[in-house]
This record gives C-alpha cells, sequence and structure tokens, in this order.
C-alpha cells in the first residue's frame, strides 16, 4: 500500500556503491588475470609436454630394431635406452593400418587410444603434436607419430608413436589456479578494507557540504563548506562554486535586509515630512472655517503658509517622479535639453540661494581649492544643473552648525568642468560617506540639528529640500546624466568638500559673449562675497 506519507526506501550509501563498484572491477581484474596465468601456464606446460614426446619419437625412430623383435641382447640393450631417455612416455610401433604391433614403454594406468592413425593420417599430422582420448576414459594424451625409419611393419609404411599424459598439466594448472585464487581473495580483503578508508576520507568534504548546508538551512547564511580538497579537484571546484554562492546570496540578504530597513525609514520620513505641511494646510482651513481669521491680514498669512506647505509637497514629489524614472528608464534616456552654457552662473546662483537661506552665514565664490573663479563651459541641461546646485547649498545648510563657513569653487581641472561646493563642518564617518549617494539615506539627525538652529528664522532646512534623504541621490543621478561624476572628500571634523565633474565643452564665436557675462556675473558675485572668507 502506498500513500502520500510513506517513507521513501533507503537505497545504499554513495561511499557503500563506490566501494561495490571499486570491488566488482578488482574482482573483474583478479579473476580475469587468474584465467590468463591459468591459460598462459596451461600452454606452456602442454607445449614442453609436446617437445618432450616429439623427443622421444625422434629418437625411436633411429633405433634400428625394437625390444622384443629379436634376442635377448636388443631386448635388454631397448631396455637400457629406455630407462635413460624414454621416462612416462607411452611408446609403440604401429603398422601401416593403425594397428598396434608391440609397446615399447608401457605408461602406469590408462593408455592412449589411436583410432585410425594409419599411414595417410600419420602423414597428414606431419609429426606434429595432437590431442588423444585415453582407451579406459580418463586424461586425454598429447600424441606425435612419425614414420619408422626400419622397415617394420609391412614395407616400411609403419610408424612410431609417443604420448605424454595431461594429468600433470591439468593438476598443475589447477594447483596453480588455487593458490593464485587465494592471494587475490587476501589481496581483495586487503584493498577493500583500504577502498572503504580512502572513500571515506575523500568524501569527508561532501559530509562538511551537508553540514553545511543543513547549518545554512538552519538560516546561519555565514556558514562556509571548509576547502578540504585541492582547488584543481572537482570537490575543491565544488567547495569554491558553492562558497561563492554562499557569497551572493548572503550578500544579497544583506542587500535585501538593508533596502528593506531604508524603505521602512523611508517610509517613516516621507510619513513624517507629508504629514507635517498636510496637517498644517488642514489646521489652517479648519481654524477658517471656524472663522478664526478675522482679518485680511490673517488671511493673507494663513494662505502664505499655505502655498509654502503646498510648495514644499509640490517639490517633493518632483522629486519622488525623478527617481522613478530614473529608476524606470536609466540615467542615459533622461530627457536633457542642453545648451552651451558656463558653470559660473551656477555658482553665482548657488551663491545667492545660499544667502537667501542663511544670510548671516559666512560665504565665499572661489576658484577649484582656492584662487578666482575661472570658466567652466560645458554643453548641458541648465534646469537640471540648477537642481544639482539648489540641492548641494541645501545639503551644506542642513548640515552644518550657523555661522559654518562655505566655499563654491568653480573653474576647470584636468580637463574637466568643476564645481565644487565645499564646507568646514562637522564632516561624515566614512560609513557615512559610503551611503552619502544612497537612496532614502539620512545621516545621523545629530550632524542636522545644528542646521535646524539655523534655519530655524529664515526657514533654511525647509526651504532647502525635502529632507527625506533623496537630494543627493538626485545629484548623482543627474550629473551621471551629464556624462559627468560627483566626487566627496570628507572625514570627522573635517569639513566636506562635493566636487562635481562635467566633460568642457569648447564655446563656438556666437558663445564668447555669453561666457563673457557668465564671468562678470561671477566677478559681482565674488565682490559681493565677504573677503575675509576667501582662502
Amino acid at each position: 500500500m502506498s500513500g502520500t506519507g510513506a517513507r521513501p526506501r533507503r537505497g545504499p550509501s554513495l561511499r557503500g556503491r563506490l566501494l561495490a563498484i571499486v570491488l566488482l572491477l578488482l574482482v573483474a581484474a583478479l579473476l580475469g588475470s587468474t584465467g590468463l596465468l591459468a591459460q598462459q601456464l596451461q600452454r606452456d606446460l602442454v607445449t614442453r609436454l609436446d617437445e618432450r614426446v616429439r623427443s622421444v619419437a625422434t629418437l625411436a625412430t633411429g633405433l634400428p630394431t625394437l625390444p622384443g623383435a629379436a634376442g635377448q641382447d636388443a631386448a635388454r640393450g631397448a631396455d637400457s635406452v629406455e630407462r635413460e631417455w624414454a621416462g612416462d612416455v607411452y611408446l609403440a610401433r604401429l603398422d601401416a593400418t593403425g594397428r598396434v604391433l608391440r609397446v615399447v614403454h608401457p605408461a602406469a594406468g590408462p593408455t592412449p587410444r589411436f583410432t585410425g592413425l594409419d599411414a595417410a593420417a600419420v602423414a597428414a599430422h606431419a609429426g606434429g603434436a595432437f590431442t588423444a582420448r585415453a582407451a579406459e576414459g580418463g586424461e586425454s594424451w598429447r600424441v606425435v607419430a612419425l614414420p619408422a625409419a626400419d622397415g617394420e611393419g609391412g614395407g616400411g609404411s609403419g610408424s612410431i608413436v609417443a604420448a605424454g599424459p595431461l594429468d600433470e598439466v591439468g593438476r598443475a594448472t589447477r594447483r596453480l589456479a588455487g593458490r593464485v585464487l587465494l592471494i587475490d581473495t587476501t589481496v581483495l580483503t586487503l584493498l577493500g578494507l583500504a577502498g572503504w578508508f580512502a572513500i571515506r576520507a575523500g568524501l569527508r568534504p561532501l559530509r562538511r557540504i551537508e553540514t553545511t548546508a543543513a547549518a545554512i538551512a538552519a538560516g546561519g547564511l555565514s556558514s562556509r563548506v571548509p576547502e578540504l580538497a585541492a582547488p584543481h579537484t572537482e570537490l575543491g571546484r565544488l567547495s569554491a562554486a558553492l562558497n561563492g554562492m554562499l557569497d551572493r546570496i548572503e550578500a544579497g540578504d544583506a542587500a535585501r535586509a538593508d533596502s528593506e530597513q531604508r524603505m521602512r525609514r523611508f517610509i517613516a520620513d516621507i510619513s513624517h515630512e507629508l504629514r507635517t505641511p498636510l496637517a498644517g494646510i488642514k489646521g489652517l482651513a479648519e481654524l477658517y472655517r471656524m472663522g478664526g481669521m478675522p482679518g485680511r491680514a490673517d488671511v493673507d498669512a494663513s494662505m502664505h503658509r499655505i502655498e509654502r506647505e503646498s510648495t514644499r509637497l509640490a517639490r517633493m514629489v518632483e522629486e519622488l517622479l525623478l527617481l522613478a524614472r530614473l529608476d524606470e528608464q536609466g540615467t542615459t534616456a533622461l530627457p536633457l535639453h542642453r545648451t552651451p552654457m558656463d558653470l559660473r552662473t551656477l555658482a553665482v546662483d548657488a551663491l545667492h540661494d545660499l544667502r537667501a537661506l542663511d544670510p548671516g552665514r559666512p560665504v565665499a565664490l572661489t576658484g577649484p581649492g582656492g584662487g578666482p573663479p575661472g570658466p567652466a563651459p560645458v554643453l548641458g541641461d541648465e534646469a537640471r544643473l540648477r537642481q544639482v546646485g539648489s540641492n548641494l547649498v541645501g545639503n551644506a545648510v542642513a548640515h552644518t552648525p550657523a555661522g559654518t563657513p562655505i566655499r563654491i569653487g568653480v573653474g576647470t581641472r584636468h580637463g574637466h568642468a568643476v564645481l565644487e561646493i565645499r564646507d568646514e563642518g562637522p564632516g561624515m564617518t566614512p560609513q557615512q560617506a559610503r551611503r552619502a549617494f544612497d537612496r532614502f539615506y539620512r545621516a545621523d539627525r545629530s550632524r542636522s540639528h545644528p542646521a535646524g538652529e539655523a534655519g530655524a528664522g529664515s526657514g533654511g532646512r525647509r526651504e532647502a529640500g525635502t529632507g527625506a534623504g533623496l537630494g543627493l541621490a538626485i545629484v548623482d543621478s543627474l550629473v551621471r546624466a551629464h556624462e559627468g561624476r560627483v566626487q566627496l572628500h570628507t572625514a570627522p571634523h573635517a569639513g566636506t568638500t562635493f566636487r562635481i565633474l562635467l566633460p568642457l565643452h569648447s564655446p563656438g564665436p556666437g558663445e564668447a559673449a555669453e561666457e563673457a557675462d557668465a564671468g562678470e556675473e561671477a566677478d559681482a558675485g565674488e565682490e559681493a562675497g565677504p573677503r575675509e572668507e576667501r582662502p
């Protein structure tokens, strides 16, 4: 009976299967080698027996007469010859029809059967050895038949037949096979034990992989497979591949957790940012509905606050839409209305924006790293680049204490047009700097707390940006859309510098006047700045 809850059959382990395969191969190899060795030994023994039988037959054909043919002296002479070279070889004389005339050396036990061994058959064998059955059953014989030389047996057509038993060959072959099989069994046992431990040691990395997989399944993504095998082996490559996969999984999980954390923080921040102006607008509307604004001045002030909060909401929505478009299309697909322009114009505008945000803050317009500002012609979307400058100025105001000097640098450096915003505030830690351009990232609120105090009177922090951690992300995306890049140089208690690098544009003849006007505006902005703050 089967069902969904039936337990699967437990098959043999990989170690057992490997050992069984190895042992089966060893058994096949040992049996094959034993069989080949036995065949070779039997072939060699039969060859030696054939040579011995042939030598006896050849010597026998050279005797003028055989024992029993005439006289006792001849018989005694033949017996002497027999004792010297015949041994256990069966020797007989046959006539032309194959009938045995006399036996020269009857071997003990069974004798060979010579059937159809007439003169024609002897000539057909041509002195070659062949196998004959025993007359009374039992072992076979190896036989060599040669024509007789003395003419006995009917007109010189008789033959001398010598035969040697194959029983000793069979016994020697069986003895060797038995001994080899005993050795094979011993070797197979030893090799089986050695193979068991060798396979166990070789599969140890797989057990470590199994343990690591169980730890990962339990939630320990930091577990790794120990690299016990050499890197060039299959298990070594498998361990390296698994560790690489685990690194990516852990990194992806950490990125997902970080993204979720930033998203939760963003939702909380954006909810707070949206709730504050909406609550203000709702409160003013309810106050107006309840008749709490009797005078025209009160109504005008309330409308001004509603307009300001609505503008802030609109700016926040526009930033979110811009980032959503960049996510969907990429920075290279962002539509830009590029025209020749000079970054000095943006620097002057940023200078005025900064003074409007915080009138009491020291500010200076300089060149990159110091000196007078210089021309920085680019081909860009003026509205988008103004947004870049506004976001950087707002970030500097929001994250530096009141009265902290800010320098705006513009010019060229190493073949790039440069616009930089430098403050002498508290700076950033390496962790904060790495995430400064992340979307929805906001630095520790303790860093921006002094800015809140600075902008309390002028509305600086409120007007500088949405405060949702989108400003620097937008700056980075817009600059990359212009084939440029943003550099961040900061350290704790060493201030912060954001440097925008854009490709230089060679102005045509008609653009020289615009560049001159931008230079005059920069000079005017520099003269309006506090002289004591220039480096």
